[in-house]
């Protein structure tokens, strides 16, 4: 099977961040995580609880951001490429993610991913149509952010070729 979890830059730098997580707070947060990955228009984390994450975690802001969107990223890759638990794992460890990790992953996914994919089953997947014209204004962090996304969307489409 082909690997669905490409090492790009972003991955890299998410991987490191995620390595250096303890590993009883790293399986909460990836419980967490797939709890919520249903829940499109839902926040993972209010604003009081990403605070006391960044704390516990001993992660800034953006690398919190990282770590939590790379890890919904690898969760839905799962639910959409189906990915056998052990698979998983082995992709995760191939992009250099501890095996102490890349196994929680793997026993989220195994524990909760029959139920996370019956519950995406009932989402709609068509975005809804935008009749108007929108404007938007980035500083620099925020337009790198948006062009490693569309990076990460651009792997994607070119991965269903």
């Amino acid at each position: 099977m082909t690997s669905v979890i490409t090492e790009t830059q972003s991955i890299k730098e998410a991987v490191t961040f995620i390595n250096a997580i303890d590993v009883n707070k790293f399986s909460r947060l990836i419980s967490r995580i797939i709890q919520k990955l249903h829940l499109k228009e839902e926040r993972t984390f209010s604003e009081e609880e990403e605070e006391k994450l960044q704390a516990a975690l001993s992660l800034d802001k953006q690398a919190l951001s990282l770590v939590v969107e790379t890890s919904a990223f690898i969760l839905e890759q799962a639910v959409y490429h189906n990915v056998k638990p052990a698979s998983l794992q082995q992709q995760l460890e191939a992009v250099h993610m501890q095996s102490d990790k890349a196994e929680i992953f793997s026993q989220t996914w195994a524990t909760v991913g029959p139920e996370l994919v019956e519950k995406l089953k009932h989402n709609i997947f068509s975005p809804k149509k935008a009749q108007e014209n929108v404007f938007v204004e980035f500083d620099h962090q925020e337009l790198l952010e948006f062009y490693n996304k569309l990076e990460i969307m651009q792997g994607q489409l070119d991965s269903l070729t």
